[in-house]
């Protein structure tokens, strides 16, 4: 997706050439797209000979981004790869499904076959991309798939994932979760040595530093780039009859293999996934492990260098995976529900009932009401369609963005001391508004109970959070945030009690930067500076 000088002149339209060209090894080329008029999907070929496009399809307008969806974190993307069934695009399709929690914004597949790498990528939900018709048009048994959350709405559609390039070695695909942290360092002496960059996402970084290196197979070419690279990252990738599977030396994202009954092998963010397509669950990848599959040799493995401790997401535990996943080989459920327990235990407070922040407040409330012996209700109902608007709210009518996507119960609320357990607070703006909705539906008293640690710092290895001066908590007490949302009583999950989950050796194993501020892996001066 990147480019050398010299390769400037394919950006010009007038200038592509029927006839398939050289590519130096030092040279990504990317694929280029015609407008057209149908909204929300492309589709491109790359042959491993010659390369052609067909019209993709931009979207004429833009979502508004509702005002409240910056007060919740984000999950930048889920990632799919199979290797070995007749079938793969469109199991591809089923587990990214799976993942749609993990980004909303837009999706992609990229199928390999005979006619080379043929991908379909667009804006929007999994469903709102991808047709029978498309898959259709995606044959092949090996195939990646990702979604995405952007906050760029503008530059969307050329950011979608899996990306395709050429380069000397051949055509590849990759599918990327995580964020490197050297970003605008390598982008800047790739920049000087030629290169341009024609989307705005840091996976771009590992397709120039590939077609960059010298070493002679494709494989030693991506442990070449890995290991310029800093942060998080758990990628798959396609070349020839290969999927590759990589994952950092820390182990920030997860990533799992599976396997179908036919023998083919499965790679995802999560098991869910794995799940849904019939895939059993073998293991992780391991932090710094580089899985290998093809059709001669089946599965093999590799590392890249003696990784150090690892530091895996918290977060994926407390808010970003689904609970029927494994994830970094425990129960998101049972982890989610000790959350709770043990909240419960440090932070009691007379109710009548307790009530959660859907969705992923739900199983810290569980475990919450059944240590404190108090019921469980649904108190607050989420609609699953009103994430995007295409207004934007005036300021009178902006409070009632929340009511659109939570309705309270006044039912269960009325006259009662309510308990409402949520997985964070990130600016305070939803709380305030919930406990607000709460009190205005009749609840007596509102206790919050947040079942995570107050986020004090930002994320670099994947996760979209606001800067650090804008969360909350690094700018309040805790009493003084009580008083800021209104409610009677407010309390956190204390980052000992978090570590006491885990236990004494596994607690080691997490990244805990956002509660702490301080990192395992760190920016350069001046990109700190752009993030503070």
């Amino acid at each position: 997706m990147a480019f050398s000088v010299e390769e400037i002149s394919s950006i010009l339209p007038n200038s592509l050439s029927a006839n398939p060209r050289n590519v130096s090894q030092n040279t990504i080329s990317p694929s280029f797209f015609k407008p057209s008029l149908k909204p929300y999907a492309s589709k491109t070929l790359i042959s491993l000979s010659c390369r052609r496009s067909l019209s993709p399809v931009f979207s004429a307008g833009a979502y508004v981004t509702n005002v409240d969806e910056d007060d919740k974190l984000h999950e930048e993307c889920g990632v799919v790869g199979i290797h070995g069934d007749p079938e793969a695009s469109r199991l591809s399709y089923l587990a990214l499904h799976a993942l749609q929690h993990r980004g909303q914004e837009g999706a992609g597949i990229v199928a390999a076959n005979q006619n080379g790498l043929e991908s379909i990528t667009g804006v929007g939900l999994v469903s709102d991309v991808f047709t029978e018709s498309k898959l259709n048009n995606l044959p092949g048994d090996i195939a990646i798939g990702h979604v995405r959350y952007s906050t760029s709405e503008a530059s969307m559609l050329k950011n979608v994932q899996p990306f395709i390039a050429s380069c000397k070695l051949g055509s590849l695909a990759v599918a990327h979760n995580g964020n490197f942290v050297n970003y605008k360092q390598l982008k800047t002496k790739l920049e000087e040595m030629g290169s341009i960059f024609i989307t705005s996402s840091d996976t771009e970084l590992v397709l120039h530093l590939i077609a960059k290196s010298k070493a002679k197979t494709f494989l030693l070419r991506v442990i070449d780039a890995c290991e310029k690279l800093r942060g998080a990252y758990s990628m798959v990738f396609v070349f020839e009859d290969k999927l590759i599977a990589v994952r950092d030396p820390f182990g920030f994202r997860p990533l799992v293999m599976g396997r179908r009954s036919n023998g083919a092998v499965v790679f995802a963010s999560e098991t869910c996934a794995l799940d849904l397509i019939d895939a059993t669950y073998e293991r992780e990848v391991c932090p710094g492990e580089i899985v290998v599959v093809d059709r001669n040799h089946g599965d093999s493995s590799m590392f890249m260098i003696s990784h150090p401790e690892q530091k895996q997401c918290v977060f994926e535990h407390g808010y970003f995976s689904q609970p029927n996943s494994i994830v970094f080989g425990r129960s998101v459920y049972e982890t989610r529900r000790m959350y709770g327990e043990i909240l419960a235990t440090v932070a009691p407070v007379d109710c009548d009932v307790v009530i959660a922040v859907p969705d992923s407040g739900t199983v810290a409330a569980l475990g919450y009401a059944a240590k404190a012996g108090v019921p469980f209700q649904i108190g607050l109902l989420r609609s699953h369609y009103a994430k995007r608007t295409f207004i934007e709210p005036t300021q009178e009518i902006r409070d009632f963005a929340v009511k659109v996507k939570l309705s309270p119960v006044r039912a269960v609320l009325e006259g009662k001391r309510v308990v409402v357990v949520d997985d964070s607070i990130v600016r305070g703006t939803t709380s305030l508004k919930i406990v607000r909705m709460l009190r205005d539906a009749g609840a007596k008293e509102v206790h919050m109970r947040i079942a995570l640690p107050p986020m004090i710092a930002s994320c670099y290895y994947g996760v979209d959070t606001p800067r650090s001066q804008e969360l909350i908590s690094s700018k309040m007490s805790v009493e003084a945030i009580q008083k800021h949302i209104n409610c009677d009583s407010l309390a956190f999950l204390p980052l000992d009690s978090l570590k006491g989950v885990y236990g004494p050796v596994e607690s080691h194993r997490y990244c805990y930067a956002c509660f702490t501020g301080k990192y395992p892996v760190t920016k350069t001066e001046s990109e700190e500076a752009d993030a503070s």
